[in-house]
């Protein structure tokens, strides 16, 4: 049976009607004419009418005091966070490493769901442990509903206590030993069992400022990559493997010069790590004749790959670029957007010393038309005869001074126009020339991590004053790259490739659930999986709780 309208004159009627088969056919009868359309909506007997009937089909009863819950303001609580990473969380092994490591202690609350809400705050709503507090009321975490500000507090400061002086290294350099570098090799323990070892690694690192004090030593002023140097800061960098996995991270005072981060990353890596043989590429700033000749020695005898510095060293400068030799076409130049960006290489021996030298023809276009815009820039600033514009960075390479006045240098512009498009790579690997570039390409990742834990991960500022909070924090937004890139990993496998961080994060805020209570009885509602939720559930393997179901 079914409702339906039927004209008559000029008004428009409301009927009950049943199918019926008859002669081999189905045929339709009325059972009741209800009354007029008009008159019935009006007076509020047609809602009237339909909602009595309600009480006998208990579906259709909790549905609609879920929309009557839903029209009062109602927005229930957000599942979509929990559902997809408390998998993933389990998955990666974080959360069997974070409870193994603190069941010795004798913490009153549940330290491991206190780390958990922080990291997937950090994913979904970056900022503070307390806003962290507020946050996860709106939100279905299991287990974290009763924690507290102060308990999540000193979850951060578990994180980053500093193990027994017997586990501490002795070399000078590294930065003290604490639960969470306990935490990484407990985790690449377990990842190693599956997938083996590290063939190369990628290290890079990065400034965050503090607002306050930053710690008892990690805040310092120093070279802010931030662009405040008015803050103090800390130097925080990150080990990534060939996959793009998030191997360790290491944190430093503020004023610790890169050059200086490379060797301690590499001696941990063989004493705790376990790791014997291994590539490192790192960029230039960490490219010293003391940490070349370390890393060669033989107490570690490894492989690197090293950005050079172009024009701050001599040997670069005036022998590898002025060699000539035969360009070997990694790439050719791109027909469509979606090619790899042309390169090509050439390898230069220096005595024992092998270089590699880099260019993209696309990057060259790019470096002289710059160089063309800031000259002439220049040229019209001289002829108006400002010359408050030389304090310009841009100008004040390509200009010289005679007498009183500026001129253009054009030996330096000259000069300029051979780095167009090129970088310089030093190693000591037995790689053709090709793969040493597309290896060091590959340390973009690490650089990629960055964004993602200053940008959308929100690491900084830290407001935290103890150095054993600050290193809990920053370790929280590790873990969360982890699980983030554990998730596209997933997502890569099912071919979803297209799907954006930020549309994730929105769409699975958007999937919640409702409590309604309908004839004494307690019933939960979920609304259904919008935009790319459904994807997601389906690549971590997550399948959506029922509908409607009842709270018994």
């Amino acid at each position: 049976m079914f409702f339906r309208t039927k004209w008559n004159g000029y008004h428009r009627y409301l009927q009950v009607v049943e199918n019926r088969w008859e002669g081999g056919r189905s045929r339709q009868h009325v059972a009741w004419t209800v009354g007029r359309l008009d008159v019935l909506e009006k007076s509020g007997e047609l809602e009237s009418l339909l909602r009595s009937g309600l009480r006998f089909t208990k579906r259709l009863a909790v549905l609609d005091a879920g929309r009557a819950e839903q029209q009062a303001g109602t927005k229930g609580t957000i599942i979509g966070p929990g559902l997809v990473f408390e998998r993933l969380w389990k998955e990666t092994g974080i959360q069997a490493v974070v409870r193994k490591a603190v069941e010795e202690r004798k913490y009153t609350f549940a330290v491991e769901r206190a780390v958990f809400l922080t990291v997937l705050h950090r994913l979904f709503a970056p900022g503070s442990d307390r806003a962290a507090e507020e946050w996860k009321e709106g939100y279905r975490i299991e287990g974290a509903e009763g924690l507290q500000l102060h308990q999540l507090y000193r979850a951060m400061a578990w994180l980053g206590e500093k193990l027994p002086r017997k586990m501490q290294p002795v070399v000078k350099g590294h930065s003290p030993r604490c639960v969470k570098d306990k935490l990484e090799e407990m985790l690449f323990a377990g990842r190693q069992t599956l997938f083996g070892g590290l063939d190369m690694v990628f290290f890079d690192t990065t400034s965050l400022y503090f607002e306050g004090a930053g710690g008892e030593t990690l805040g310092e002023n120093g070279l802010s990559k931030d662009k405040r140097p008015d803050l103090k800061q800390m130097v925080v960098g990150a080990v990534l493997d060939q996959e793009g996995n998030p191997v360790c991270s290491e944190m430093w005072p503020g004023n610790t010069t890169d050059v200086t981060t490379l060797v301690p990353v590499v001696r941990r890596l063989k004493r705790e790590f376990g790791v014997e043989q291994m590539c490192a590429v790192a960029d230039r700033g960490m490219i010293s004749a003391k940490t070349i000749a370390t890393l060669e020695s033989k107490p570690y005898g490894m492989e690197y790959i090293l950005g050079a510095r172009m024009r701050r060293t001599k040997e670069v400068r005036e022998d590898v670029l002025m060699r000539c030799g035969r360009w070997h076409e990694v790439y050719p130049p791109r027909t469509r957007s979606k090619d790899p960006s042309p390169l090509k290489v050439k390898e230069v021996m220096v005595e024992d010393r092998r270089y590699i030298v880099c260019h993209n023809e696309e990057q060259a276009r790019k470096d002289a038309a710059d160089r063309e815009a800031i000259v002439a820039a220049l040229r019209e600033a001289l002829r108006q005869g400002d010359k408050s514009l030389i304090g310009n960075k841009g100008f004040r390479k390509f200009v010289k001074a005679t007498g009183e006045r500026f001129t253009i240098d054009e030996e330096r512009i000259e000069d300029d126009a051979r780095f167009d498009g090129k970088w310089v790579l030093r190693t000591n690997t037995g790689l053709n020339a090709a793969d040493v570039a597309l290896k060091y390409k590959q340390l973009w990742m690490v650089e990629d991590i960055f964004r993602s834990m200053k940008s959308l991960l929100a690491t900084r500022p830290i407001y935290h004053r103890s150095d054993a909070t600050i290193r809990g924090h920053v370790f929280c937004s590790f873990l969360a790259l982890i699980l983030r890139k554990a998730l596209q990993d997933r997502l890569d496998g099912c071919g979803l490739h297209s799907l954006e961080w930020a549309h994730i994060v929105q769409d699975l805020n958007q999937l919640r659930e409702a409590e309604v209570t309908v004839s004494g009885k307690r019933f939960v509602l979920r609304e259904e999986c919008k935009g790319s939720v459904g994807h997601v559930l389906r690549a971590v393997g997550v399948a959506p709780p029922p509908t409607m179901r009842e709270v018994t």
